[in-house]
C-alpha cells in the first residue's frame, strides 16, 4: 500500500511563488516515476509535470520555464516548485505514483494565485 500526502498550497499574489511537497510512503517511490496533476474550477485534470526513477522530467507547455519537478528518494518526497505564478494556474494540485498496475493518488493541494 502506498500513502502520498501533500503539502504546501496556499494563496499566493500573481508573480509570486510556492513550494508543493508530496510525501510518499511505501518501498516503490526510488523506482518509480511520479507526477504532479492539477484540476482548475470546471475542468478536467491535467498532467503538470513528471519525474522518472532516473530524475528525467517532462512538463506541460503552459509551465515550462516557471515549474520544476524534483525529487529526494532518501526522504521519499517529490517537490513542485512553482515561481512566476499567473491566475490560470490556480487549482488542486496532486501527486501521482504508480506500480504498473494501480494508481496511487494524494488527496489535493490547493493553490490560488490571486490579487
Amino acid at each position: 500500500q502506498v500513502q502520498l500526502v501533500e503539502s504546501g498550497g496556499g494563496l499566493v499574489q500573481p508573480g509570486g511563488s510556492l513550494r508543493l511537497s508530496c510525501a510518499a510512503s511505501g518501498s516503490i517511490f526510488s523506482m518509480s516515476a511520479m507526477y504532479w496533476y492539477r484540476q482548475a474550477p470546471g475542468k478536467e485534470r491535467e498532467l503538470v509535470a513528471r519525474i522518472s526513477s532516473r530524475f528525467y522530467t517532462n512538463y506541460v507547455d503552459s509551465v515550462k520555464g516557471r515549474f520544476t519537478i524534483s525529487r529526494d528518494n532518501a526522504r521519499n518526497t517529490v517537490y513542485l516548485q512553482m515561481n512566476s505564478l499567473k491566475p490560470e494556474d490556480t487549482g488542486v494540485y496532486y501527486c501521482k505514483t504508480d506500480n504498473g498496475d494501480l494508481e496511487y493518488w494524494g488527496q489535493g493541494t490547493q493553490v490560488t494565485v490571486s490579487s
